[in-house]
């Protein structure tokens, strides 16, 4: 199979509608937004959930298979290429926004990862449903961060009830609190919560269980105030004799002699790097087009074509922004292709998120360094997008911890031989 770069008209459809949105309803309140952090825009949330409904995507951000017309020739998988494309043009608009669209997020995918079908058909359908549902995975812990392998969180089965009871605390929980709080105009949501179900194990004992929201013992502690995408919540959150169903553990019950819980974990974020990947070239995006419009507006065009030694400083600098920004979406596009056609994808879905971290940032502040004041001033969203675009390479492995992940690949190596 070879890899069509022709936008799938679905994707195009999609792309004008969001569009649209992005700029109507993100922009024009994202200042507001931004400076209200935690506050939930209600209208967006709620007109989100009923338009990726009606335009069969589901309730909000999910990985869905593309169905054609009955009789219709059968199309190749795009249902990851698809959310590359929604998340990059939404976090266009507003990255923080992007991360409150309804929708499963890293909860779902880890269920899409690692879960049973009855788990799937269980969990998943329930985005479906008639309201803005989330999802939101509990993996970072004071002690463990990079190191996902360290996580101290302890899962016990009562053999009496049949329950898992689950102590320890999460903490950077993207989505954490309408993922898990029972907010009125929200349907029932839930949160992955990694833990150990044997510490001598290592990695082995490692499993993913969903906590759904109400759970008595599970609490928001705490709500981060953060740099940038402030109008998404990333919460703190306990876990004291928390009781879960026997059957919402996901991948075996049981321990072997093998990685299973762990692969489970990195299978998720193999599906995921590229779709943060794909949010942080919609950022750069942003400051790219603002920082060309404010140019022309001052008489400065951008000559394209000439060699480098007839171009300006800043034509040069704008080229090679440019290049840095297509190159990035390229590698999202693979890494996102090899998921839709399910080919392992470690090694680009690493290499995606690395270069879309530092794409971003370089971009963004190189847009706000260019333009100056301009650039500085609360005026202007383009200080914002440079404070936004700076989580690509943070959350979901940072970019050391991708490097790593990348190197060992190629090299051969494993965890313990390159750390």
């Amino acid at each position: 199979m070879t890899i069509d770069f022709e936008t799938p008209k679905p994707i195009a459809q999609m792309q004008t509608m969001l569009k649209s949105v992005a700029e109507n309803m993100m922009r024009s309140t994202s200042r507001e937004f931004d400076e209200n952090e935690h506050s939930i825009p209600w209208d967006y949330v709620e007109f989100m959930h009923t338009a990726m409904r009606s335009m069969g995507g589901g309730g909000g951000l999910t990985v869905t298979e593309d169905k054609p017309k009955e009789g219709a020739e059968k199309r190749p998988p795009i249902g990851y290429q698809k959310l590359a494309a929604q998340i990059e043009m939404l976090s266009w608009g507003d990255v923080g926004y992007y991360l409150i669209t309804p929708g499963g997020g890293l909860g779902a995918a880890a269920v899409q990862a690692a879960g049973s079908p009855e788990q799937k058909a269980k969990f998943l359908a329930r985005f479906n449903d008639d309201k803005p549902t989330y999802a939101a995975m509990c993996m970072t812990e004071p002690g463990a961060g990079s190191d996902t392998s360290a996580i101290r969180t302890r899962a016990v089965l009562d053999e009496a009830t049949k329950e898992w009871v689950i102590n320890g605390e999460k903490i950077f929980v993207t989505g954490g609190d309408k993922s898990f709080i029972e907010y009125e105009k929200l349907g029932k949501g839930f949160i992955v919560v990694w833990a150990s179900i044997d510490p001598s194990a290592g990695r082995s004992g490692m499993r993913a269980f969903v906590v759904e929201s109400g759970t008595p013992g599970v609490k928001i502690t705490k709500l981060e105030h953060k740099l940038g995408i402030r109008a998404s919540d990333t919460a703190a959150i306990s876990l004291v004799d928390a009781r879960v169903p026997y059957e919402n553990v996901l991948g075996s019950p049981t321990v072997e002699k093998t990685t299973t819980g762990f692969k489970g974990a990195m299978a998720t974020f193999d599906a995921t790097r590229p779709l943060v990947a794909a949010s942080g070239i919609g950022v750069a995006r942003a400051a790219l087009e603002f920082l060309k419009e404010k140019l022309k507006e001052n008489g400065v065009e951008i000559r394209y074509g000439l060699p480098r030694q007839k171009l300006s400083n800043i034509e040069r600098e704008v080229i090679d922004m440019d290049i840095m920004l297509k190159s990035a979406w390229l590698m999202v596009l693979k890494a996102v292709w090899m998921a839709d056609n399910k080919k392992p994808n470690a090694l680009e879905s690493s290499m995606s998120k690395v270069r879309a971290g530092d794409v971003g940032t370089k971009i963004t502040q190189k847009a706000v360094e260019i333009l100056g004041p301009l650039g500085y001033s609360r005026e202007f969203l383009l200080e914002k997008w440079f404070r936004d675009a700076k989580i690509t390479d943070i959350y979901e492995g940072t970019g050391q911890i991708n490097r790593l992940v990348v190197a060992r690949q190629i090299l051969g190596y494993t965890g313990a031989e390159l750390r």
